[in-house]
C-alpha cells in the first residue's frame, strides 16, 4: 500500500513529530508509514485522512499491478 502522508503533511507545514503529536503515536510511527514500511490500523489511517481533510483514499492507496 502507498500513502501520501509526506505529501500532506508537508503541505500542513508539520513535522513528522508535530504530526505524531496531533495523532497520538510516535515519531518513528510516522517515518514507517511514509517510507511504506508500516501500515497504520483503520482507526489511525481515518484520523490521518481527518487531519488532512481528505478521504482515506486519498491518502492511502493499492500499487497498480
Amino acid at each position: 500500500m502507498k500513502n501520501l502522508v509526506k505529501v500532506e503533511r508537508a503541505r500542513l507545514n508539520l513535522t513528522q513529530a508535530e504530526l505524531a503529536q496531533r495523532l497520538g503515536v510516535s515519531r518513528q510511527t510516522i517515518h514507517a508509514i511514509e517510507k511504506n514500511k508500516f501500515n497504520p490500523s483503520v482507526t489511525l489511517a481515518i484520523k490521518m485522512a481527518r487531519l488532512f481533510k481528505l478521504s482515506v483514499e486519498e491518502v492511502f492507496f493499492l500499487e497498480e499491478e
